[in-house]
């Protein structure tokens, strides 16, 4: 009896304790993480999601950057998380595709690591030179770095981004050898380039915006299958002569491996939801040029199919290495 009794009590307890405990997300704030620096693409992304988030949730979601190695450190920082709908990530085409065979010893797995919940946008990189270089095409440039092996170097936001092997892939197809020179970020490697010590770069166009409207810069053509609405006179790179030369960047939205389904599918909805509202498509698309998605997990996970061995057979045939 004293046994039953014991047993009774303790479920008693058990049951006062779990009526207790709030479920998700009431239990605390969610982190956002975005492994890269303020101000970016992945950044502004993050922090217009994190806010629609917190109202639909009613709960504070709190952006934290935790740039480094192309994005991995932020990334390789989620996969360790607990699964339990309380770190949510900022993914990219260099977190889930590139890094996976950039880096020999990448310290986490784009896809045994985390469970992918929402393809938030697709966006476009530009070429761009100096306007004092004195190539007013992607002809003319070619033609350049044929010419003169000093003009033989292009500039990137980082080892490992979409920039870094938008200009890898530049190479291959013109089959030039070209330098790659990896910045600490978009800004400073813009300056290098706008003022000649490098000869070209590919980067998000919204990014160029100032530069470009200074006359400090000059966009020669887009990576996209199609033109953009922010340049519509400015031809993709098929157009201006280099076939097959098709890239676009992406960003996502992931969370670790094993977090419940239910969890996945709820911030998904809530993510579709919030890229249908005015204000975020004015943002995200107006001014800054984003495809907005929306895109379920089952659709991501298929791009991470196609995007990783796509630019696995780049990175082997071109030697490229961020180690």
């Amino acid at each position: 009896m004293h046994r039953l009794a014991a047993g009774l009590l303790a479920a008693t307890l058990a049951a006062g304790v779990a009526a207790q405990t709030p479920e998700w997300p009431q239990a605390r704030p969610i982190s956002y993480v975005v492994p890269f620096t303020a101000g970016g693409s992945t950044d502004v992304v993050g922090r217009t999601l994190a806010e629609k988030l917190q109202a639909a949730l009613k709960q504070s979601v709190v952006v934290d950057n935790k740039p480094g190695q192309g994005g991995g450190i932020g990334a390789a920082f989620v996969a360790k998380a607990a699964p339990d709908g309380y770190t949510l990530f900022g993914g990219t085409i260099s977190t889930h595709a590139i890094n996976a065979s950039l880096y020999r010893n990448l310290p986490y797995d784009p896809v045994k690591d985390f469970e992918p919940v929402a393809l938030v946008a697709t966006l476009p990189n530009v070429l761009l030179v100096d306007p004092n270089l004195g190539v007013n095409s992607v002809a003319e440039l070619i033609a350049l770095l044929k010419k003169d092996e000093k003009k033989r170097s292009f500039a990137s936001s980082g080892a490992g981004t979409s920039t870094h092997l938008a200009g890898e892939l530049f190479a291959d197809l013109i089959g030039v050898p070209l330098q790659h020179i990896p910045y600490k970020g978009t800004p400073p490697a813009m300056v290098d380039v706008s003022s000649g010590q490098v000869t070209f770069m590919f980067d998000q166009m919204t990014a160029a915006v100032p530069l470009l409207q200074a006359g400090k810069l000059k966009l020669l053509a887009v990576t996209t299958p199609k033109r953009i609405a922010l340049a519509p006179n400015t031809p993709t790179m098929v157009e201006a002569g280099v076939p097959g030369f098709e890239m676009a960047s992406w960003q996502a939205v992931y969370a670790p491996k094993g977090t419940p389904r239910p969890i996945v599918e709820r911030l998904h909805a809530e993510i579709a939801r919030a890229l249908q509202q005015p204000d975020v498509q004015a943002k995200l698309h107006g001014q800054l040029g984003m495809d907005l998605v929306g895109g379920t997990p089952q659709e991501l996970a298929a791009l991470m199919a196609r995007e990783i061995p796509r630019w696995a057979a780049l990175v082997k045939k071109s030697g490229a290495s961020a180690d």
